[in-house]
């Protein structure tokens, strides 16, 4: 991954159906490049997939909680496959600490909420806490940050000989981008 790759990601994490010609403008390169950059990107796992982005509110799911769950790990073989029946779970992590299972869900409202807990207290004992608000709402990874702290990445972007067997480093004007003055222009915009 480079630093083209890191600003098409960011864009494609703010908004997934940004068209490929208003990325053009922001890396300075073809749509079908971009459309080749992207499509390695899916292929390599780093970009996973899409989404919408689903209000719960306007659905009339008015409460949001995490449910702490202790349970023992053999119930585990019973336990996954029971959470992820159930669709009220938007999210099921095993944790550390004191409790095992960390579950986010969403009810209508405290009774349903109730209910669900007492369905899930045969595994274990329970913590509860309902969601008044969420001053940070789910975000993208701040790529750039990734990019400059991960050691796995060289200096330069990772360039591929052009037609006469030399790097885009080795030369200027052998067809290659010229990938330093591109990146400047990246930084800048």
């Amino acid at each position: 991954m480079d630093e083209i790759d890191a600003i098409l990601i960011s864009a494609l994490q703010q908004n997934a159906r940004v068209p490929i010609k208003a990325l053009t403008q922001k890396v300075f390169l073809s749509s079908p490049a971009i459309s080749a950059r992207i499509e390695k990107l899916e292929k390599s796992g780093l970009i996973s997939g899409y989404h919408a982005s689903i209000d719960p509110f306007q659905l009339g799911y008015y409460i949001e909680a995490f449910i702490n769950l202790q349970m023992s790990p053999n119930q585990k073989p019973e336990f996954y496959p029971f959470i992820r029946s159930c669709p009220n779970v938007v999210e099921c992590n095993c944790v550390t600490g004191t409790y095992s299972m960390l579950i986010k869900v969403i009810s209508h409202n405290t009774m349903e909420l109730d209910e669900f807990i007492g369905k899930l207290q045969k595994f274990g004992p329970t913590e509860t806490q309902i969601v008044f608000s969420t001053p940070v709402k789910p975000r993208g990874i701040d790529i750039f940050k990734s990019l400059k702290s991960s050691v796995a990445l060289s200096k330069h972007s990772p360039q591929e000989p052009n037609s006469n067997g030399q790097s885009c480093q080795e030369t200027d004007s052998s067809g290659c981008r010229d990938t330093q003055k591109t990146l400047g222009k990246i930084r800048r915009a």
